[in-house]
């Protein structure tokens, strides 16, 4: 299963696009083929990109406000001119459904309209200093300056999106980027650089892409004179980036379990429907998923054997078809590991657990016990686990004494319990009669304790990617 690509060859390295030292395969996840031989950077070439960025940083910052708006309106248009084609090649690069792919660009094009729109609102306030005796006579204002030179690194499952919250913010702030894409899923972004950098309104090398391995990725966060870095992935790897970065700005959206409370009073019905909607959306591969359930005891049930019913109606099979909401994860090696922790849950297996060819056939366990990896970890597959708890407060205690803290919801028709939950649960977003994975583009989203610390949404990493100049004068 081909694609040829639309960009040239090599990667985009300063004002052109430098020749690659190798190539690599990109796989389709579903079958095993080819997609593309993708070009593979290395040490040097990223610490070229860092120079090349350096020294263009001034002249993005000097750029006025309508050229970089001109820029992500210009890659707007062009990729959604293009959009079944980048939804393609999604599919093929990550193996992802293609309902998910279509989500994942109309995502984008809303991050990019976004961040254009924020370009207008890049601005500060006078402030009184006057308040002190001292004060008198000055003016005093403040202004938001671009940080420096942004190093992006972005994680396989959602790559053209996760890309597009660290390029198109960067841009809008007036910075340079280098974008690190997982090395599975390098193609769309590759794309996405190249709308950009055609757009003509950027400096050629504002906008930069890098692929390769851990020493690529070294050499861009350990690098003292890099303004900021925004990493999207595993806790592990968060938190050794934020170690070799320091004293570098860093941005984390790490991982998660996310928890859905079902309340006794709740529409259950609904709530099973959102946790089939929620939990096995792109195959399980999403860091808001439903992961864990908790369901008042005398709600749990009802609930599980609705939840049961549901399953047959969640589609195992090839991503392109429209009708697949479940497919072969990124690689074999995360499928034998999402298997080995269904395994060693000790749970009850309710539905699911085998494979289905490359698939892992869609999975509920019941009565996890804390411990289990299935449960106090993140899944990244098409796992839901199911356990009651006797009341609220044993269950927003539960929630809360994960690790983990992007997202959770809460189903119920109380409007206290709903307020109880988004002042107790320990989370980036609450979200209340929904699935924890809803995400719009231009909220502020991050997490807290092991899920990152950071905020993205094209108007939150404007701000993270800018630092305040304060201006004294006395006239």
């Amino acid at each position: 299963m081909t694609f040829a690509g639309s960009w040239p060859a090599g990667l985009p390295v300063g004002d052109g696009w430098a020749e690659a030292p190798a190539y690599s395969d990109v796989i389709f996840p579903y079958d095993g083929s080819v997609v593309m031989s993708a070009p593979v950077g290395d040490a040097a070439l990223a610490a070229r990109a860092v120079e090349e960025a350096l020294a263009v940083a001034p002249a993005m910052a000097a750029l006025p406000s309508h050229a970089r708006r001109a820029a992500l309106t210009s890659a707007h248009d062009a990729l959604a001119e293009r959009r079944a084609e980048f939804e393609r090649l999604l599919v093929l690069e990550t193996g992802k459904p293609l309902v998910d792919c279509r989500v994942e660009v109309a995502r984008t094009l809303v991050t990019l309209a976004t961040a254009a729109e924020e370009v207008a609102r890049l601005h500060g306030e006078t402030v009184p200093l006057d308040l002190l005796p001292s004060g008198e006579g000055l003016i005093g204002f403040w202004t938001r300056r671009p940080i420096g030179v942004v190093a992006g690194i972005t994680g396989f499952n959602y790559p053209l999106l996760l890309a597009a919250h660290k390029i198109a913010p960067a841009v809008a702030a007036g910075c340079p980027v280098i974008v690190k894409p997982a090395p599975a899923t390098p193609l769309a972004t590759l794309w996405l650089v190249h709308l950009l950098r055609s757009a003509g309104a950027l400096p050629a090398a504002a906008v930069q892409l890098v692929t390769g391995d851990v020493a690529v990725g070294r050499t861009l966060v350990e690098d003292p004179r890099i303004g900021a870095v925004s990493f999207t992935g595993s806790a592990a790897a968060g938190h050794a980036i934020a170690r070799a970065a320091a004293p570098t700005k860093v941005l984390l959206e790490l991982g998660s379990n996310a928890a859905l409370v079902v309340a006794a009073d709740a529409d259950l019905e609904a709530a099973a429907d959102a946790v089939v909607r929620g939990g096995y959306y792109a195959s399980g591969q999403a860091c808001i998923s439903v992961q864990r359930v908790l369901v008042e005891e005398a709600a749990h049930e009802e609930f599980l054997d609705l939840l049961a019913a549901r399953m047959k109606d969640v589609v195992v099979g090839d991503p392109r078809s429209p009708e697949t909401r479940v497919a072969p994860l990124i690689d074999p090696a995360a499928t034998d590991r999402v298997l080995d922790w269904i395994d060693g849950s000790g749970a009850r297996l309710v539905t699911g657990g085998v494979r289905d060819g490359r698939a892992i056939v869609p999975t509920v366990l019941a009565d996890v016990p804390g411990g289990a990896a299935a449960w106090d970890e993140e899944i990244f597959g098409p796992v839901v686990c199911v356990r009651p708890v006797p009341d609220l407060d044993t269950a927003f205690a539960t929630v809360n004494a994960s690790r983990y803290g992007l997202h959770a919801s809460v189903f119920t028709r109380s409007l206290a319990t709903a307020f109880a939950a988004i002042e107790r649960i320990e989370a980036g977003g609450v979200v209340v009669n929904e699935v924890p994975g809803f995400r719009a583009d231009n909220m502020p989203y991050g997490g807290v304790k092991d899920s990152g610390i950071g905020r993205e949404g094209p108007r939150f990493a404007i701000e993270e990617f800018t630092v305040t100049r304060m201006a004294i004068i006395r006239p």
